[in-house]
């Protein structure tokens, strides 16, 4: 296929060039009623570009064919037999991809470190999960992606599930064995889906880590704005094989997405596609050695422990994402979250997550010398003001066996179950009608339905006094909890 060609920006820059006068919606009319003070600062070329791909960039029946034809072009791009854009976001298209496999009370394996927007996928859809525990890892206090053989003894366990659904790569750049895994569903005749919404970048250099296309997986969501060139909200559906149907994913992302899509998530996806055909190898290739120059940097300063290749040597992970800067900062008598916060405010560097025991940073294609520089020079002055940084109470982590809570009732039904608030010392045991999700990552500690333990709250607790984010929780400072009312 001819890569050069980009149907979405070349649609758009002839709506352009015509000068069309459009008399529905968006009402700011190609940015001719915004604010001024509005355009000053996001720029005026956004509101020319935000038009509507039906009667805009293309007409009501679609006969230009635009949205299509570039979606032809990612699906060649990447090794796929389909892609579908959308514009919501992967937290949305995971949960397409979820109900194109297993309806309301049907049965789905998910890894239990699954994002948030996975456990309330299974809220909303109404599927029974059946959680897939990851490999905890102790020392690190981190979990990696679940292994073939935990796959193949759930799906012995519930023969009638209709699929599986692997996070890969981790939001800390640990990776699944994705053949491994697809090859076990196959087995079961069964799909396997794959969040990898850190992993667009992936099909783009051998060096990186397995792609699920070419790793037999069926259908792979990816998240372009993460690790990608296109703008927040963008993700693409990646299907290939007979065990998804096209026309069923179609209609589901139908039914839950917007009738409103965002030209410019189009566009820029489109966009992305042709940079990464045409130079992304280069590109990448650059990052990579960045990357590798970043992490050399930071293992040479006192304190500071890079993540690498060691967790694959050690059997804890299939592969890594050496793009992914991962950094124990324990050994400087703080915390990761103690030093983020202090990177931003001392030095302007906003790194990509933090928890207890780590910062993280994507070096991505956009990456240069300068902002190579930026990041090595921070986290050097991190390790000469960490003394200045003030102590906070220790954050009780529970062992691994401690997070895995005992199920007692369907996450949906707990969630829309009559509900009570109660103290959070006569919590546990109680069945949560909640999530409640330490954030970044954003992975649930506790899941509608599942029973309250002490462990898992005494870890919330002490991790809100140190200044721990819970968002969802219908109390941040999990003073209460919300469980299912008793009868």
């Amino acid at each position: 296929m001819d890569h050069s060609r980009v149907p979405v920006l070349e649609a758009l820059q002839e709506f352009r060039r015509r000068g069309d006068v459009a008399y529905g919606p968006p009402g700011h009319k190609q940015g001719r009623g915004v604010d001024p003070r509005v355009a000053e600062i996001v720029g005026m070329d956004v509101f020319r570009s935000d038009v509507l791909s039906l009667n805009g960039l293309d007409d009501r029946r679609q006969s230009q064919g635009v949205i299509s034809q570039a979606q032809e072009l990612m699906a060649d791009a990447v090794g796929a037999e389909q892609a579908f854009f959308s514009t919501c976001g992967s937290s949305l298209s995971v949960k397409t991809a979820m109900l194109s496999v297993a309806g309301p009370g049907e049965k789905l394996l998910i890894s239990r470190n699954a994002h948030k927007s996975v456990i309330s996928a299974v809220v909303v859809n109404g599927v029974e999960p059946i959680w897939v525990h990851p490999k905890y890892d102790t020392e690190r206090h981190i979990a990696h992606p679940p292994e073939p053989d935990d796959v193949r003894r759930r799906l012995q366990e519930h023969p009638d599930a209709k699929g599986m659904l692997l996070i890969t790569p981790t939001d800390w750049g640990t990776c699944a064995d994705i053949r491994g895994v697809a090859r076990v569903c196959h087995e079961f005749d069964v799909p396997l889906i794959v969040d990898e919404a850190w992993g667009a970048h992936l099909p783009f250099h051998p060096a990186l880590p397995a792609w699920g296309m070419d790793a037999e997986a069926d259908l792979v969501v990816t998240s372009v704005h993460k690790m990608g060139g296109a703008v927040e909200q963008s993700s693409v559906f990646h299907l290939q094989y007979d065990r998804v149907s096209p026309e069923v994913l179609k209609q589901r992302e139908d039914l839950l997405g917007t009738t409103s899509a965002s030209t410019l998530v189009f566009a820029t996806l489109d966009g992305w596609r042709r940079q990464m055909v045409e130079h992304g190898h280069d590109l990448l290739e650059a990052a990579l050695h960045r990357a590798e120059r970043v992490r050399a940097a930071a293992a040479e300063l006192p304190g500071l422990r890079p993540m690498g290749q060691e967790v694959v040597d050690e059997g804890l992970a299939a592969e890594f994402d050496p793009l992914k800067i991962v950094i124990d900062v324990r050994e400087l008598g703080i915390s990761g979250m103690q030093a983020a916060e202090w990177l931003r405010a001392e030095r302007h560097v906003d790194v990509g997550g933090s928890d207890t025991c780590r910062i993280s940073a994507s070096i991505t294609y956009a990456d240069d010398d300068e902002t190579e520089k930026l990041l090595v020079d921070a986290l050097r002055a991190l390790v000469e003001g960490a003394d200045s940084i003030e102590r906070q109470p220790a954050v009780h982590l529970p062992a691994p066996a401690d997070l895995e809570l005992e199920q007692a009732m369907l996450p949906r039904e707990a969630f829309f179950a009559e509900a009570e608030h109660v103290p959070a010392e006569r919590a546990a045991g109680r069945i949560a009608a909640e999530m409640i999700s330490p954030y970044p990552p954003g992975v649930p500690a506790i899941a509608p339905g599942e029973v309250i333990t002490d462990d898992v709250l005494d870890y919330l607790r002490s991790g809100v006094e140190h200044g721990m984010l819970i968002p969802d929780a219908a109390d941040p400072s999990v003073q209460t909890l919300r469980v299912v009312a008793r009868k």
